[in-house]
């Protein structure tokens, strides 16, 4: 196989990319980074052959620059196969990028297979209800791949050349750059997550679920309906097709019964633990433990025992 190029603006999920581009068989990893020096020093260090462009005139708020950028590279490094992470800002540029490059594009790969000169890539089909295996046909690729999919190659500290580029100055400036208000927490990074359903009582509960997140050091997290409809908790928390797609070591959940729409978003968990006082909910299909008992209960006795 060709040399495939990756980026990603975030170090771990660059890292994350340097091992799938390893485990398509790539006869070398280009990794570029953009005005970050020490991220092209971190994949150089990872095994990557690393570019750094540092070009005031592509900044991060403008993709269509960052498109440019990227298919440049491609180019002068001879690459026909570029990994992005399947991020919010990394699915727009792929998309942007694909157009570029006159490319074929996927988003949201979940897994990949090479068989033979064809890579085969598994995404989430008919609203989750099934998982479809897809390749591009055309010979240039884009391919945006989930978050965890892959573990995050060794951080070194390595050499990276640099890489010019010619984006003309853009439009879009950025003015100013302020912490998101509300809550900002990431469940998609977290490794233990408490997830509950409307099988709780009422949101006067959710600080004993708190606790026993805290105590496993991990978040919390619900179905959709806690957040939208009873808004108890914020969007930001919500797994499912309609919010996050997360992969943790541990997944406990609480009073979920299991619908299409909030699995899509755990089924890839390490280990799934599930708690339901209905012993045929259907979440219990692909829990790994099942627990058929009233989760209150189970919480409050799992606080007492957890260290």
């Amino acid at each position: 196989m060709a040399a495939i190029l990756i980026y990603s603006d975030k170090d771990k999920l660059a890292l994350e990319l340097v091992n799938g581009a390893k485990s398509l068989g790539a006869s070398s990893i280009k990794a570029v980074s953009i005005n970050n020096e020490s991220q092209a020093a971190t994949l150089a260090g990872a095994g990557a052959e690393a570019f750094s462009i540092k070009n005031e005139a592509i900044s991060v708020v403008d993709v269509s620059a960052m498109a440019s950028a990227l298919a440049q590279a491609a180019v002068k490094l001879g690459a026909d196969t570029v990994l992005l992470s399947s991020d919010r800002r990394g699915k727009e540029l792929a998309g942007r990028l694909a157009q570029v490059m006159e490319a074929g594009c996927l988003t949201d790969i979940s897994a990949i297979n090479v068989n033979g000169d064809i890579i085969e890539c598994q995404r989430n089909a008919l609203g989750g209800a099934t998982v479809a295996t897809q390749y591009v046909a055309s010979a240039k690729k884009v391919l945006a791949v989930r978050p965890k999919t892959f573990e995050a190659a060794a951080a070194g500290q390595g050499q990276a050349s640099s890489l010019e580029v010619e984006v003309k100055t853009s439009a879009v400036k950025l003015v100013e750059v302020k912490q998101k208000g509300g809550d900002t927490v990431d469940i998609e990074a977290a490794e233990v997550l408490v997830a509950v359903g409307q099988g709780l009582n009422s949101q006067d509960d959710l600080p004993m679920v708190e606790e026993l997140a805290r105590k496993l050091g991990g978040e919390v997290a619900c179905s959709k309906p806690v957040a939208t409809d009873k808004k108890w908790l914020s969007e930001e928390r919500v797994i499912g097709l309609s919010g996050k797609k997360c992969k943790p070591q541990l997944a406990l959940l609480f009073g979920i019964s299991g619908q299409v729409q909030f699995t899509v978003g755990i089924r890839d968990a390490k280990v799934i633990a599930a708690v339901n006082s209905d012993e045929n909910a259907a979440i219990n299909q692909m829990a790994d433990y099942i627990l058929t008992a009233d989760l209150h209960d189970v919480i409050k006795d799992m606080n007492k025992t957890v260290g």
